[in-house]
């Protein structure tokens, strides 16, 4: 159920894949239901196995900003980049129904320290979250508008058909109206 994703990511042994199997809990979430909440409790790492879901925030003006998309078969941000002291810092919104496979950060834990395979994974995992933060924070810095969209539709081919342009846009750093105009731009 789970291999691909690990396999995709850092392949680990079979024993170590059924052992990690063992302790998850499959979950169906509804398309635009926020399944983590900003200032909840939170103990639980996420495989995406279904579905298309985003982290995002509230600011100040109260919209939403979009911080990040997951496709099916990824991991959605490990516990200690998206809490603090298990207390979510983010809100996570399933875009379409979405099928998760969760399993207690803890438990999770525990075995990264026992098997040298599954804690090569987690910082895998770790590593490869960290980078793609860092690569859009340089993004947001130093392309275009034009230049973003294009990076996006590479990251994220056929997205931009399957989920609200507003959530585009704002992942982008500009507006819908901007997003619309950059769009037709690029059609003709």
């Amino acid at each position: 159920m789970i291999k691909k994703i690990i396999d995709s990511i850092h392949p680990i042994s079979a024993n170590s894949v059924k052992e990690i199997e063992s302790l998850v809990e499959l979950v169906d979430i509804q398309k635009n239901e926020t399944f983590i909440q900003k200032d909840r409790k939170n103990n639980k790492e996420y495989f995406l196995l279904e579905g298309i879901c985003k982290s995002y925030l509230i600011n100040p003006e109260g919209e939403e900003i979009t911080i990040s998309f997951f496709t099916e078969k990824s991991i959605i941000s490990p516990l200690n980049t998206r809490t603090k002291g298990d207390i979510s810092v983010l809100n996570f919104q399933a875009l379409t129904d979405v099928k998760l496979a969760t399993i207690d950060a803890k438990e999770f834990e525990r075995m990264m320290i026992d098997h040298l395979d599954i804690r090569n994974f987690g910082n895998t995992v770790l590593r490869n979250e960290l980078s793609q933060k860092v690569e859009k924070e340089i993004g947001l810095a130093s392309l275009t508008a034009k230049e973003r969209l294009l990076k996006f539709r590479d990251e994220f081919p056929s997205l931009e058909n399957l989920i609200p342009h507003t959530d585009i846009a704002s992942y982008l750093g500009i507006t819908n109206i901007s997003l619309s105009r950059i769009r037709g731009d690029l059609a003709r």
